[in-house]
Formats: structure tokens, sequence, C-alpha cells
């Protein structure tokens, strides 16, 4: 578990860096739904309740290590400010030492929409421009019905969108999500994905 610190400050979103590529549009879309159902002193304690986790980066950039769909949802639904926590104080590095100490310390997460690692300069200037990835959207969903336990393994939803990339088609994803959803419950309980983090599959003796 990551240590933040409780000094809290109000940032503009439109500022943020991302450090992932993806995100599962149809989360992003369930918490646009849920934000609107709030009023205005809920949503203020809503937001004190979910501060988005950052690395205060060269020339005093905030990136965001976690959170993402839900900075991406406020940032749809025309919110101006969010507030952060600052995890680690890394304004001192370069920019090329900067991305591999995110790199190292699993931070970043530099992986496309079809699962291709890229270059860090892939990585989006602002979490407007980060792109669907439908298989991320299948794991959050996943997670949400049981199919495996919340983990604090950095990434590991996309660790699990990577699993049932190589087994389900995008197109099924795209035509039928309920279909590949039922199809992707069973891959989770079997002991193909015994590897992954929150597996609670079947134990045999």
């Amino acid at each position: 578990m990551h240590v933040r610190e409780p000094v809290l400050q109000k940032v503009a979103i439109d500022s943020l860096r991302p450090t992932q590529m993806t995100v599962g549009m149809r989360e992003v879309e369930e918490k646009r739904k849920r934000w609107r159902q709030y009023k205005d002193k809920k949503k203020s304690e809503y937001l004190g309740r979910h501060l988005i986790p950052v690395i205060l980066g060269p020339k005093e950039r905030h990136y965001v290590i976690d959170h993402h769909h839900l900075t991406r949802a406020l940032h749809e639904e025309r919110e101006k400010e969010v507030l952060i926590t600052v995890v680690a104080d890394l304004r001192t590095l370069g920019r090329d030492e900067f991305w591999v100490v995110l790199d190292h310390r699993s931070w970043c997460h530099p992986y496309d929409d079809k699962g291709v690692r890229h270059g860090f300069d892939a990585v989006p200037k602002s979490v407007a421009d980060l792109r669907d990835d439908p298989y991320r959207s299948l794991a959050g969903e996943l997670r949400r019905l049981g199919g495996y336990s919340k983990e604090t393994t950095p990434f590991s939803e996309f660790l699990w969108a990577h699993f049932f990339r190589l087994r389900l088609k995008r197109k099924m994803l795209e035509e039928d999500f309920d279909g590949a959803l039922a199809k992707a419950l069973k891959l989770a309980k079997s002991t193909e994905a015994n590897y992954l983090p929150g597996w609670c599959g079947p134990v045999t003796d």
C-alpha cells in the first residue's frame, strides 16, 4: 500500500497528467451516472472521500496514479477541480529518469487498447485523451460481479483485461457485452486464471 500524505490540494482537472493510456469507458459512464444522482452537498462529500493520488513530477505537474476512471468521468461532467493527495515528490528528476522511476514503482502502465506496450511519450497529456479499452471495462464489471476480489496489486484490472484479451474476441465485447461477461465469469473461476491477483476460483485438495 502507498503511504499518502494527509495534505490535500484542489487542482484543475485539465492540468492532471495520466500515467496510463486507456480506461474502460463503460466504467467511466457508470461513474458519470452515479455522479449525476448526487446533490451538491453529496458531491462535495464524495470528492472528499475519493482523493486523487498523484506524483508531483517535473515542472510541478501532477501525475495521476489511481482513479483515472473517476477523473475522466468528472471531466466529462464538466467539473473543473478535484482534490488530490501527493504520494511522492519527484520534482527534481529529469523527464526520462522520472518515467523510469514510475515504471519501476508500478506507478505507470504504458499499454494501449490492444495490450501493446509503448514508449512513455505515447502516454496522453490529458485525461480527456485516454482511449477506450473494452477489455478493461470487462475486467471492471467482472470484479463488481464477484468474479475476482479487489486487490492492492497495481493495475490488477489491466492484468485481468489482458487475460481476457487473449481468450475473447473484441467483436464479442462490442456486440454482446453481457454474453462476453458470462464467458469471462467462467474463465475467471477456472484454474487458467489462478495466477491473477484476486483470483477466487474453486480450490481442490
